[in-house]
C-alpha cells in the first residue's frame, strides 16, 4: 500500500550544501510513496536586517543556530532512500504540487561571481515580497511579476568515487540544475548511483529567467510532494534504464539536459542527450536524428552560473513519438 511521508527541514534533517554517498537516509520510502518536503532557503549572509518586515522562519533560524558543516549555498532536505533502489536503476520522480512556505525570498549579488562579475564587483541584496494569495512577487525596485515555483536543486547521492561535493555544481547525479521547466506536473528521472538512490531537495525558487544570470533567482522557501517511482536496470532498459543522466519531462515537452563548464560543450552533451533519446524511441538514424533536432527541438541555456554551465532540450510531445 502506497504511503505518504513529511520531512520538515531541521537540523537533524539537511545538509548544508553538500551530496555525497557516505551520507545516511533520513527517511526511508517504498517505490509508489510520497514525500512532502517542507524546505528553507539562504545562509546567515542573506538574511533580512534587523528591522525588516520579514521574519526569518523559526525552522531556518534553527538551522543556522546549529552551525551545521557547510560546503556549498543550499540547504537540501534529506536525503531519503527507497527501498530496494540500486546502481543501474533509474528513479522517477513526480513532482505533484509546490507551494511557497514564506512571505517573503531574496535576489543577491555577490562578488566574483554570476555571469559578468567583472561589472558588478559589489555585494547587493534584495528583499522581495511574496503575495502567496495572489501567486506574484514585488521587489521594491521593480514590477510585480508572477510566482513559478520550482526546486532548483534535486538529486541523487553521486557516485561514490567523488567522495563529497559541493552542491554548486549540476553533475550527472543531478542536483543544482536550476531548470526552471521542472514545476508541479513535471516529472524528472534520475540515475541511481548508490544503494537506496538517496534522494535531496531543496534551493527553492520563487521564479527564475532561463540564464539565471546574476547567480541567484527568487531564492525562497518551498513546500514540494514528490512521488517516487523505482524502475530497475532489468525491466525497460532501453527507455528509462538506459540514460546515465538527468533527464525530464512536462505534459507537454520531453527535456535533455547538458551541464559542462564550457558551454559549448553543454550543448554538445544536451544534443547528444537528445539524439540519443529519438534514436531509442523512434526508427531514425542517427543523421535523421540530428537534422530533426535542427528542425524541431528548442534549445536553451539553463544556467550560466553554477560552474557547469546548463543546456535543456525541449522536444514537443506528439512530433515523433
Amino acid at each position: 500500500m502506497m504511503a505518504h511521508h513529511r520531512l520538515a527541514s531541521a537540523p537533524d534533517t539537511i545538509r548544508f550544501g553538500m551530496f555525497d554517498a557516505a551520507f545516511d537516509p533520513v527517511l526511508t520510502v517504498s517505490s509508489g510513496d510520497s514525500v512532502t518536503f517542507e524546505c528553507v532557503s539562504g545562509g546567515v549572509e542573506v538574511m533580512p536586517p534587523a528591522g525588516s518586515p520579514y521574519a526569518v522562519p523559526p525552522a531556518l533560524r534553527a538551522i543556522h543556530d546549529s552551525k551545521p558543516e557547510r560546503i556549498g549555498p543550499h540547504i537540501l532536505t534529506g536525503p531519503v532512500a527507497i527501498a530496494g533502489a540500486e546502481p543501474g536503476d533509474t528513479l522517477e520522480v513526480r513532482i505533484e504540487a509546490i507551494e511557497p512556505n514564506n512571505d517573503w525570498g531574496y535576489c543577491a549579488v555577490r562578488p566574483l561571481a554570476g555571469t559578468i562579475p567583472e561589472d558588478f564587483p559589489e555585494r547587493y541584496v534584495s528583499h522581495i515580497a511574496v503575495d502567496r494569495a495572489r501567486g506574484v512577487c514585488k521587489p521594491e525596485w521593480g514590477p510585480e511579476l508572477p510566482l513559478a515555483p520550482f526546486f532548483g536543486t534535486m538529486g541523487v547521492a553521486p557516485p561514490a568515487r567523488y567522495g563529497r561535493l559541493s552542491s554548486r555544481e549540476p553533475r550527472e547525479h543531478g542536483g543544482n540544475m536550476d531548470n526552471k521547466e521542472l514545476v508541479a506536473g513535471s516529472t524528472l528521472y534520475l540515475p541511481v548511483w548508490v544503494p537506496g538512490a538517496n534522494f535531496s531537495v531543496g534551493d527553492g525558487h520563487g521564479r527564475q529567467g532561463d540564464g539565471e544570470v546574476c547567480v541567484n533567482a527568487l531564492e525562497m522557501g518551498l513546500t514540494g510532494t514528490f512521488t517516487f517511482v523505482l524502475h530497475k536496470k532489468a525491466n525497460g532498459a532501453a527507455d528509462v534504464g538506459a540514460f546515465a543522466w538527468p533527464r525530464a519531462e512536462t505534459p507537454t515537452h520531453y527535456i535533455l539536459m547538458g551541464f559542462n563548464e564550457d558551454l559549448d560543450l553543454a550543448m554538445k552533451q544536451a544534443l547528444r542527450q537528445t539524439i540519443d533519446f529519438i534514436t531509442a524511441r523512434s526508427s531514425l538514424s542517427r543523421v535523421q536524428a540530428y537534422q530533426f533536432c535542427s528542425l524541431a527541438v528548442d534549445f536553451r541555456v539553463t544556467q550560466t552560473v553554477n560552474g557547469e554551465k546548463g543546456v535543456h532540450a525541449l522536444l514537443k510531445k506528439g512530433l515523433l513519438f
